[in-house]
């Protein structure tokens, strides 16, 4: 245990020297330090140490490689957004700040999780008014209407939201998993149990369409329907249950084509973005630009030309780090996202209840899920969507709300002591 913890400080030390040398490097191609960013980042060194410390002298025995991941990503991100945009690095250290104080405590409350399976339907309900919420009253910030402002704080609800829901579908799934392989009627090759027992995977389909349709937030509609397709297949084992969700969301999707300008829109600039490559393509033009000129190592951290990307500090920071580090960084930031969807996999297997398990599985199927969606975005795999690469991206809500999930992640990890032999 005192080797896993030690190989734990380690990552977490190469961590800290990328994001201190990626900080000086940006300062010194700029011939100037920025003193108030490197105490900043500095500050947040310490406070990862810190959390690492007191967690694991508390006796906390999580997976010791998934906070130094999280914690290499979120130094890329910095290093990025210090190049992209360096009047936001020190609120993103803010929001990293709290995002580890939040996986802290997270790794200590959610040790006895479980407890949460009885409160399935309040977990519900607050996902559908966290997502109601955006829907009802939204802010439309960049061509998404998925914020919510109160006073001064703006959040994206959805972010939060993912967690109610996973929870809400692991206890409800849990308990109807047997019913769930019941036939009652068939439709073709598809064999179905009763509709009460999958109603609320059509509540949830039909929140998706609100989404897509009055929000134009494409992203998190298929990221939520997703998570529910997914988690009903894990917990029943029936492959038609997904065949049956994609042509539900298909059908959806074809629905709002017809009728919807702004989903026309995106689904002709994904098809042929060279039709108005300097008007409603440009975005996803300048990102491909990006991609094929980074070539294996890039054009080198400030050599490129990110900023030509509208949003690229968001949506499209991606797209910034293929073309400065290259295929050898973009392919780095690709191998740490599966080896942390890796380890949630594996909690989920070694949990020891299984709606433990449907949770981690939830949750890692969630993540795994959004890193697809997003980068299928930018490299036009999928059409455009408005959701954040976790731990890189800029943003408050979704850094805080992704060290929560890495926080669930880590309490569940450790219902059974850390293996070396696995």
């Amino acid at each position: 245990m005192n080797a896993a913890w030690f190989d734990e400080r380690l990552i977490l030390l190469l961590g800290s020297l990328v994001a201190l040398a990626g900080i000086i490097a940006v300062n010194m191609t700029a011939a100037t330090i920025n003193y108030p960013v490197i105490i900043a980042v500095s500050g947040l060194i310490f406070s990862w140490f810190v959390a690492q410390a007191i967690i694991r002298r508390k006796g906390h025995l999580g997976d010791p490689l998934l906070l130094p991941i999280a914690i290499m990503l979120v130094s890329i991100g910095l290093v990025m957004l210090f190049r992209l945009k360096p009047t936001l690095l020190l609120y993103q250290a803010l929001w990293v700040f709290v995002g580890i104080c939040a996986f802290s405590v997270s790794a200590f409350f959610f040790r006895n999780i479980d407890e949460l399976a009885e409160y399935k339907y309040l977990c519900g309900i607050c996902g559908v008014l966290l997502l109601l919420s955006a829907i009802l009253f939204g802010v439309d910030i960049g061509g998404n209407k998925n914020w919510v402002i109160i006073g001064p704080v703006r959040f994206q609800p959805s972010e939060f939201a993912k967690l109610f829901i996973v929870v809400f579908l692991a206890a409800y799934l849990n308990e109807r998993s047997r019913l769930l392989t019941l036939v009652n009627r068939k439709f073709g090759p598809l064999a179905l149990p009763p509709i009460r027992f999958i109603a609320p995977l059509l509540v949830v389909w039909g929140l998706t369409m609100m989404m897509f349709i009055l929000q134009r937030d494409l992203g998190s509609a298929l990221l939520f329907f997703g998570i529910a397709l997914l988690m009903t297949y894990m917990a029943s084992g029936k492959l038609h249950y997904v065949v049956m969700g994609a042509c539900l969301f298909l059908l959806g999707a074809l629905i709002c084509y017809s009728l919807y300008s702004h989903v026309q829109v995106r689904v002709d600039i994904w098809l042929n973005p060279w039709s108005d490559p300097n008007g409603k393509a440009y975005q996803i033009v300048q990102s491909l630009f990006a991609l094929g000129s980074g070539g294996i190592l890039g054009s080198g951290l400030t050599y490129g030309f990110p900023n030509l990307i509208p949003e690229v500090h968001t949506d499209f920071i991606f797209s910034a780090i293929a073309e400065e580090l290259g295929l050898a960084g973009a392919a780095a930031v690709l191998i740490l996202y599966i080896l942390m969807i890796y380890r949630a996999f594996r909690a989920a297997l070694l949990a020891e209840r299984n709606f433990t398990s449907l949770v981690a599985a939830g949750l890692a199927a969630a993540t795994a899920l959004q890193i697809f969606i997003i980068i299928g975005g930018v490299t036009k795999f999928l059409p455009l969507t408005g959701i954040t690469l976790p731990f890189i991206s800029y943003g408050g809500s979704s850094m805080v709300a992704n060290f929560i999930v890495l926080g669930i992640l880590f309490a569940i990890s450790e219902k059974r002591p850390y293996d070396e032999r696995q």
